[in-house]
């Protein structure tokens, strides 16, 4: 029984697009069944399928989850983390591990400097001697030191860590050859399922938080915290090449999918997004 229902749910998976679209075939099929003697009993089957392909499903997406991130903190802290401590403490010198991170520990050391000098000018702060205001500058230099050594050896433990939760993240997938089919086909249930204004708002939210015209600053933000996340030189004009590409490049594939796969399943959910985006 649970191989019979591991190779429908497989079949309905990879289920090929015809002429007509799907939704249509899928009443007429629906109504077809309806009518034949044994209707009641298939659709008892059909729903025990259902209820399994469901939680198959979300307890794949669990996985998914939690084995990569359980693998990316238990390695950091208990593999990486001792490990670059050491070496970094006590073989490297450097403190920072571009020159990103150089011009904003300079930039907050001045930006302190003169809100010391700023304070003393408008009476919000007494009178300092050159040498306590020199005292205060060199403490705090020693905290921006003792807070960029720690971020680049947190950069390097992120990078080994992520590596290591892609690793397994892809070995799941690799290997989870059948529970791959079931999700996919949870989901394309889950998607044909949804009415056509539903599937239209879904498809104009998503391609205006990744490909709209406001979404350069969102890809700005997330591509200097990722940078950061990894320790990697914060590049204004690589940043501002990528923003100028991968949306354009994004942008097409959504509208190659509207015309060639959701047109010819649900074309009544593509007219109705053309509807909602005018």
């Amino acid at each position: 029984m649970k191989n019979w229902r591991l190779n429908n749910v497989t079949e309905s998976a990879f289920e090929k697009t015809g002429p007509i679209p799907r939704s249509i075939a899928k009443t007429f099929e629906k109504f077809k069944k309806e009518l034949e003697p044994n209707s009641e009993s298939e659709i008892i089957e059909e729903f025990r399928v259902s209820r399994y392909q469901t939680a198959s499903s979300i307890k794949y997406l669990v996985l998914l989850v939690t084995v990569p991130l359980l693998i990316n903190q238990a390695s950091k802290s208990l593999v990486f983390s001792p490990f670059i401590d050491y070496f970094w403490n006590d073989n490297q010198s450097d403190i920072f591990l571009n020159e990103s991170q150089e011009e904003r520990a300079f930039s907050e050391l001045q930006r302190f400097e003169e809100k010391i000098h700023f304070e003393i000018l408008i009476g919000q702060s007494p009178p300092l001697s050159q040498e306590t205001i020199d005292k205060e500058i060199k403490n705090k230099a020693i905290e921006l030191a003792q807070f960029y050594v720690q971020e680049s050896t947190d950069a390097i433990k992120n990078l080994l860590a992520d590596i290591l939760a892609f690793i397994t993240f892809a070995y799941l997938i690799f290997t989870g050859g059948r529970q791959i089919a079931v999700l996919k086909s949870f989901i394309n249930e889950l998607i044909y399922g949804l009415s056509d204004t539903a599937k239209a708002f879904l498809i104009i939210l998503f391609t205006d938080i990744f490909v709209g015209f406001h979404s350069t600053h969102g890809w700005e933000v997330v591509l200097e915290n990722g940078l950061r996340h990894f320790g990697l030189p914060e590049n204004r004009d690589l940043i501002f090449l990528f923003i100028a590409t991968f949306p354009v490049v994004l942008d097409t594939v959504f509208k190659y999918w509207i015309f060639r796969y959701l047109n010819q399943v649900s074309p009544s959910a593509v007219a109705t997004y053309h509807e909602m985006n005018e």
